[in-house]
C-alpha cells in the first residue's frame, strides 16, 4: 500500500493528466461483479430506526431533565445525534438508499430540512459539484476562499476576511468549525433564493419548521440564559463533529487548478484520503473514512466501502496510482499543516 505525502501526490496529478478512463471501467466492472453496489435495505432500515430512535430519545430526555444545567449534557448528546441525521442524509442523497429519486428527496428533505435545518437542496448541490471535481480550486465549492484560503495561489489574491484569517487559519481552523452549524442552517436560508431549487417551497416550509419547533422546545422548557447556553453547545458541538468528519477527507491533499484534469479514477483517487479504523470509526465517521471509494462509487451503500477498498487499494498499486490512508490524528495533523503553508504569502 502507499501511503506517499500529499506532495508526492501532487506530483502524480500532474504526471498523469492525461492518462485516459479506461481504468476506472475496468475496475466498476469489478466491483459490479463483487456484488458491492447492491443496495443494502436491512441495513439501512435498522440504522436510520437507530437514529430516530436516539433523535426521538434525546429530545424527551431534554424535556424530562427540565430547568437544569444538566440539559447541556442532553445538547452534547443531540449534537452526535445530529451529525448522525447528517450522515444519513447524506447517503440518502447519494441514491445509496433508494431506487427511486422521489424517494429519496424527501426522505433527505425530512432528514436534513426539518430534522436538523439543513437546507437538502442546496447541500445536494454543492454536494454533487464537489464529487464531480474535488479539490479543483474553480470547480470544487468546497475549496473556494470564502474564510480560508486553500492554497498559496489563493493566498496571493485574498481579500478582506480570507486575507485577515489566512495568515493564522491553521490555529483557527478547528475553532471555526464549531461555526459550522450555523453556517449551514444561513446557507440553508439563502439558498431558497436561488429559483431552480427544487420544490423551493416545500424545502421552505421544513427548514423553518425546524427553527421554530426547535427554538419554541428549547424556550418553554428552559428559562432564557439556560436556553441561549443550550442552543451554543449544541449548535457549536454539532457543527465541529460535522467538520471534524469532513476535514480527513479532502484537506491537506492535492489541490487541481485551470485545465488539469485527470481521468476520473486518478482525479478521485489522488485528491482523497482514506482514515484507518474499525466500527468504531465506521459508526463516527459514517463510511466516510473510505473516502476514495465513496468518491469511485458515490451510490455505494457506505457498508460495502470497507470490502470495496481491498479491491480498491490492490488496483490502484496494480497501476501505480498513489492510495493515501492514515490515522485519523494524522489526517488532521497534514490538514493543519497544508493550511499553514497556505497562508505563507499573507504573513511574508
Amino acid at each position: 500500500m502507499s501511503t506517499r505525502a500529499p506532495s508526492q501526490a501532487q506530483a502524480a496529478v500532474a504526471l498523469q493528466v492525461r492518462r485516459t478512463g479506461s481504468d476506472f471501467a475496468r475496475l466498476s466492472k469489478e466491483i459490479k461483479d463483487a456484488g458491492l453496489m447492491r443496495r443494502r435495505p436491512f441495513y439501512y432500515a435498522v440504522r436510520m430506526a437507530m437514529v430516530c430512535a436516539a433523535y426521538a430519545g434525546g429530545w424527551f430526555v431534554f424535556g424530562a431533565v427540565g430547568d437544569s444545567w444538566w440539559t447541556l449534557a442532553v445538547g452534547a448528546f443531540l449534537a452526535l445525534v445530529f451529525g448522525q441525521v447528517a450522515l444519513v442524509a447524506h447517503d440518502v442523497g447519494h441514491r445509496q438508499v433508494f431506487r427511486r429519486t422521489r424517494s429519496s428527496a424527501l426522505i433527505g428533505r425530512l432528514a436534513g430540512n426539518l430534522g436538523i435545518g439543513m437546507g437538502y437542496g442546496w447541500w445536494q448541490d454543492k454536494h454533487s459539484r464537489h464529487h464531480a471535481n474535488p479539490n479543483h480550486e474553480e470547480l470544487d465549492p468546497d475549496v473556494a476562499p470564502d474564510i480560508l484560503v486553500w492554497s498559496q495561489a489563493q493566498a496571493r489574491e485574498a481579500s478582506g476576511l480570507p486575507r485577515l484569517i489566512g495568515r493564522v487559519q491553521a490555529f483557527l481552523f478547528f475553532p471555526l468549525l464549531a461555526l459550522e452549524g450555523f453556517n449551514l442552517h444561513a446557507a440553508g436560508v439563502r439558498g431558497l433564493a436561488d429559483r431552480s431549487l427544487k420544490q423551493r417551497r416545500l424545502e421552505g416550509t421544513l427548514l423553518f419548521g425546524h427553527f421554530a419547533l426547535y427554538l419554541a422546545g428549547v424556550f418553554l422548557v428552559l428559562p432564557p440564559g439556560k436556553a441561549v447556553a443550550f442552543l451554543f453547545v449544541h449548535q457549536c458541538l454539532f457543527g465541529f463533529y460535522l467538520g471534524s468528519i469532513f476535514a480527513p477527507n479532502h484537506k491537506g491533499m492535492p489541490t487541481i487548478t485551470g485545465h488539469d484534469r485527470p481521468d476520473f479514477l486518478r482525479r478521485q483517487v489522488l485528491t482523497s484520503r482514506n482514515v484507518r479504523g474499525g466500527l468504531l470509526t465506521d459508526v463516527a465517521l459514517g463510511g466516510l473514512n473510505y473516502q476514495i471509494e465513496h468518491h469511485l462509487f458515490p451510490s455505494m451503500p457506505s457498508p460495502n466501502l470497507r470490502k470495496a477498498q481491498l479491491l480498491v487499494r490492490r488496483y490502484c498499486d496494480e497501476l501505480g496510482v498513489s492510495y493515501l490512508q492514515t490515522s485519523l490524528i494524522a489526517s488532521y495533523g497534514q490538514a493543519l499543516k497544508s493550511l499553514h503553508q497556505a497562508g505563507q504569502p499573507l504573513r511574508g
